[in-house]
Formats: C-alpha cells, sequence, structure tokens
C-alpha cells in the first residue's frame, strides 16, 4: 500500500485522519517540554506525511531535512501489486519462501505468521500473474505460528520440502518446552506431511527461527543445522534415508550465543562447507569444516566476530571475484538511532552498523562495510538479496523494526554498482515500507526475465498486522538466464554447487559467480537460479563446480533468455520450456 512508503506521497494520504491529526497534538505538546526528543521529531514528520501537510507545517527546528527523502542515486519504481496477486494477507511478522512446490515451474509462494493461530498459507502461482490460496489442498490446515521457513529435498526425492521454525524470541523458562518446529514432507504435487518425529528432528524441541541445509559431510545427502536462542545449536546428520542425528557436539558446533542467523559456504574454497552464526548475543561465530566431521571457530583470528548484536546472514560474492563474502547485520540500537541517521546524517553512529566482511581469496576477510556504503543503522529483521537489474550483481533488501509500535521506519533497498559499493535506493525505486519488515524473497514469478520482491510485513504484537507486499519489477532491458541444478551424486537440487558464468561484452571479458542456495537466513529465495548477464546476448562459458563428486562440467555458447537444467555428469544441459505468463486486465 502506497500510504506505508516512506516518503508519503500527495497521492498516498490517509483517508482515516483521526489517528495521526491527534498524533500531532501530543508529539507537539511533548516537543514543547523536550525540544530535542528525536523519537517525537521522527514521527511527527511521519504524522504530517500521513495527512498530506507540506514541510512548511512542521516548525523548522523539527523538520526532516531535505537529503533524507532522497535515494542515493535514480532507480525506476517498483509497484506493490500484492492485491492484485491476491497474495496480499494480512499477518504478523513470519516468513516467506518463494520456489516451485508442484513441479509445474511456476514459483509459488509459502508464507508464515507467527501468531499461535496464524495459519501457515501455500499460494499457488496460477501462471496469470495471481497466485490461489491452496492451503487446505496442500494439506496444511492447522499449521500454525512460525517465524521463519527454509526449503530443500531432504530426502532427495525430486520435489521440495518445508522446515518450519518456531520459538524465536521465546524468553527461557526452567522447565519450559518450547514448541516443535515442522518437517513437511512433500509428495511431489504440493502436498505436505509432517514427518519431523519420524526423520528424528523431534527429540528435543527448542527456541529457534534459524536454519540452514548443507551437506557439511559431501555424501550427496543434505544434512541441516538450527541455530537456538537458549539452548545448544543443532547439526542433524543425514543417514541417506532421511533420517536424521544430532552430531552438534562432537562436531563441535553447538555455538552456545543467542543464534539469530545462520548460513552456510565455502569461505576458504577447500571443497567443504563452513557455517556461520550470527548471534544476538556475543560473537559472532565462523566454523570452518575440518573436512573430518568437525568443525574450528576462526570467527576471532579471522576478524569476523562482529556486530555484537547479530540479526540476518548470509554468505555471497557481491562483486563476482569468485571468493565468498558474508553480510552480518547488526540489530543495535532503536528508533531514535535511526531517526539520527535521518536527521544528522553526517554524524557518525553510535551503535555497531551492518558489516560487509569482504573475502581475500585466501581464507580470510576484511571487513569493508563503511567503505562500500553501509553507513548508517538499520535494525534489520529479515533481508535478502537477488539481482533486480540483471547487471549480474547482487542487491540486497533490509526488512527493518523493532518490537515497540512507535518503531516505524523504512525498510531499505541497496543497489550493488557492480561491485564497487551500494547505493541506497530505497526512495527511488519505492521500497520504503513503514511497515515492520521480515521475512524476504526475491523471485521472478511473472517469468519476464527479472526479480520482483515479496517481504512478509508485520510485527509481534496482535495491534501491529499488516498486509504483505509484493513489488513487481519494471524491467531495465537486460539479458538473463535460469539454471535448474539436478544432483545425481550430490543432493538433488544441487545446494552447495558452484556456477561460474563467463561473458564476452563490448568493454572486456567478465565473470558471474554463484553458489546454490535460498539465500538469507530469514526468507527463502528459490533454488533455481536467476542470473543477470548485463548487455551480453549469449554465455561464452558456463561452469558448474559439484562439491561431491568434485567434477566441473563446462558448456559453450549458451543462450540467453531461457531455462536450462544441467544434471550432474551430463555432457549435454537441457533447455526447460518456461510457461508464458500472461496477466489478467482489471477487469477479468
Amino acid at each position: 500500500c502506497e500510504s506505508c512508503l516512506f516518503p508519503i506521497s500527495a497521492a498516498a494520504v490517509h483517508q482515516q485522519r483521526k489517528g495521526s491529526e491527534e498524533a500531532i497534538v501530543y508529539l507537539e505538546i511533548l516537543l514543547e517540554k523536550e525540544p530535542d526528543h528525536i523519537i517525537a521529531r521522527w514521527l511527527l514528520n511521519i504524522a504530517h506525511m500521513t495527512l498530506g501537510h507540506p514541510q512548511d507545517a512542521i516548525a523548522e527546528q523539527f523538520r526532516l531535512p531535505p537529503s533524507a527523502l532522497a535515494s542515493d542515486g535514480s532507480f525506476p519504481r517498483f509497484t506493490n501489486v500484492a492485491t492484485s496477486a491476491l497474495v496480499d494477507e494480512i499477518s504478523l511478522a513470519g516468513s516467506v519462501i518463494a520456489d516451485d512446490f508442484d513441479n509445474d515451474r511456476l514459483l509459488d509462494l509459502v508464507v508464515s505468521n507467527w501468531n499461535s493461530n496464524g495459519q501457515l498459507r501455500f499460494f499457488h502461482n496460477k501462471g496469470d500473474g495471481t497466485f490461489e490460496d491452496r492451503t487446505e489442498a496442500a494439506g496444511l490446515m492447522g499449521f500454525f505460528s512460525g517465524l521463519n521457513l527454509v526449503q530443500a529435498d531432504y530426502d532427495n526425492d525430486g520435489d521440495l520440502d518445508v522446515l518450519v521454525l518456531r520459538g524465536g524470541w521465546e524468553l527461557p523458562t526452567i522447565g519450559k518446552d518450547y514448541m516443535p518446529n515442522s518437517l513437511l514432507q512433500n509428495d511431489g504435487q504440493g502436498h505436505f506431511t509432517e514427518v519431523l518425529y519420524q526423520a528424528g528432528l523431534g527429540d528435543h524441541h527448542c527456541a529457534t527461527q534459524t536454519a540452514t541445509w548443507l551437506d557439511y559431510d559431501l555424501d550427496g545427502d543434505l544434512d541441516l543445522y538450527i541455530g537456538n536462542e537458549n539452548s545448544a545449536c543443532q547439526l542433524f546428520q543425514n543417514d541417506g534415508t532421511g533420517h536424521f542425528v544430532d552430531v552438534a557436539g562432537q562436531a563441535g558446533v553447538q555455538n552456545g550465543g543467542m543464534a539469530k542467523g545462520v548460513a552456510s559456504g565455502d569461505y576458504d574454497g577447500d571443497g567443504d562447507t563452513d557455517l556461520y552464526v550470527s548471534n544476538m548475543t556475543g560473537n559472532n561465530r565462523l566454523f570452518r569444516n575440518n573436512g573430518t566431521g568437525t568443525f574450528t571457530n576462526v570467527a576471532e583470528e579471522l576478524g569476523a566476530t562482529g556486530p555484537q548484536r547479530g540479526f540476518p546472514t548470509w554468505f555471497w560474492d557481491f562483486n563476482n571475484d569468485g571468493v565468498l563474502d558474508i553480510f552480518a547485520a547488526s540489530y543495535a540500537g532503536g528508533v531514535e538511532d535511526i531517526a539520527a541517521s535521518y536527521f544528522f546524517p553526517d554524524r557518525p553512529p553510535t551503535v555497531d552498523l551492518d558489516q560487509l566482511l569482504l573475502g581475500d581469496g585466501e581464507g580470510g576477510f576484511r571487513e569493508v562495510g563503511v567503505q562500500y556504503g553501509l553507513t548508517q543503522p538499520t535494525l534489520v529483521m529479515g533481508a535478502n538479496y537477488g539481482d533486480l537489474d540483471n547487471d549480474g550483481y547482487l542487491d540486497f533488501y533490509l526488512g527493518t523494526g523493532i518490537w515497540d509500535y512507535h518503531g516505524l521506519m523504512p525498510n531499505l533497498m541497496f543497489h550493488n554498482r557492480e561491485g564497487k559499493g551500494f547505493s541506497d535506493v530505497t526512495t527511488s525505486g519505492g521500497f520504503g515500507h513503514l511497515q515492520k519488515g521480515h521475512g524476504i524473497a526475491f523471485f521472478d514469478y511473472d517469468h519476464d526475465g527479472d526479480e520482483d520482491v515479496f517481504v512478509e510485513l508485520g510485527g509481534a504484537y496482535l495491534g501491529d498486522v499488516f498486509q504483505n507486499a509484493l513489488f513487481e519489477n519494471p524491467g531495465f532491458s537486460n539479458h538473463w538466464i535460469k539454471i535448474q541444478l539436478s544432483g545425481t551424486q550430490s543432493n538433488r537440487y544441487g545446494i552447495g554447487a558452484r556456477i561460474r558464468i563467463d561473458l564476452a561484452t563490448e568493454s572486456g571479458s567478465r565473470s558471474i559467480y554463484r553458489w546454490v542456495g535460498n539465500g538469507s537466513s530469514f526468507g527463502a529465495n528459490s533454488l533455481r537460479q536467476d542470473i543477470g548477464l548485463g548487455k551480453a546476448q549469449n554465455i561464452a562459458r558456463l561452469e558448474v563446480y559439484w562439491p561431491v563428486s568434485k567434477t566441473t562440467q563446462v558448456f559453450e555458447d549458451v543462450p540467453s533468455g531461457c531455462l536450462i537444467q544441467i544434471s550432474e555428469g551430463n555432457p549435454d544441459f537441457e533447455t526447460i520450456p518456461l510457461p508464458k505468463i500472461t496477466k489478467k486486465t482489471s477487469s477479468e
């Protein structure tokens, strides 16, 4: 809804005016007594925006500076089409997975709501620009709550299953039994069955909202690492039959902190998958896989322990140098820090910022967040990344907020400037939703070749519900390719495999790198890889490295603008027809 996009435009003035009008009265009374109350200043500006008042309606000393209402540069505006697409469910905090759960090559949505009676939803992509709520047909009625979701084909049967994570933010209580997670097994047609206990994942319930699927022992099946908040983290080893045993203790990855985000990736390029844990309390941890079934925490020696109040995180290669980097979000500060960053943008922040750890290619990192444009506090909760403009470089979107009702702050979109830095394009792109942002997914729901963005919105309390948003990409006229991997010795969807694309362009050759996974620790992209190619119409060379078989497949002169499937060990790729989506008109 446009009425919640910061800065609120004159065309999006609130029709129900009483709340804002009364808020202005009391905020002005407060500011008469405490003129330096920066939260009151911030909320006063937002309240006036909702009523369509000009800036000069606000006393000059309390006005936001014009720079606070602008982006770093121009960017095409995205449109929130959640209502017309029929996915504008009203909910509290929760998460989202965007992927193909019924094997029709259309990307569906699974959306959670952490309310104790918040129904898990399955939205089937109808192929006409809209989604159909097939929750009941999917067998999901009665599955409630869940702050986060993550998908994988844990049983290697060719379809995607869903892990529902519950209990996040629950305070520890002696003798308390936390809500169990759910492992929902897919029958291949988008119908799910609870198998948590049969799979060995239900012996001990913990408060959690984060997990990552990985093949840490390189045996061809997916294992599961769950980051817990009030107890030891769990590493569940898959025995090859879809049954799991917790080996975290002997592997050395129990963590001991309040884990709010976990991610997996081969940061040192030695062929096995490592783990990163973002902790709300204490140091973050980087567990290097020793290749022996054990891990060693090397975060301190590699300078990867911050920020001190960590939340979402991920591995990625943001500058396309072939080396994994780490994004580690900070949840430090409050509304006063966000407000200060708008009123006084040149004033140094007083809280930890998000960190961007640049991999050096030798197994080390250098923190470059401020250097690359991450200069202000963000209070990130949900987040994810994707390539909005199909230039081959990964952008990212941050869902922001705090528990309190007055925790109004825009969600933030950062555009990657060819690996040299990030620009805040929140305002120009229309992404600055003021409602509390949680799980985020980048996905091409309408098969026009560019990635759209879904964000699950809503707060923690019953009075803080809101509609979810789906931002449709206006298009950038760049080329693209979609790649679906199919493992034979490796796990079926190729999680952990590395893709390299070499392009010949007018300015010379360049490479694009992707590691197969679902993106961030809070929100899940499709495992099908959408890769922008910029102006290149063809791919000179495409490589896929499979860690289990330790093989590299090479393909040359690969066309763009299509979906291809690459099967491990097959010398040829297969072009898969993409269902054509013809959107309904408003009259239909």
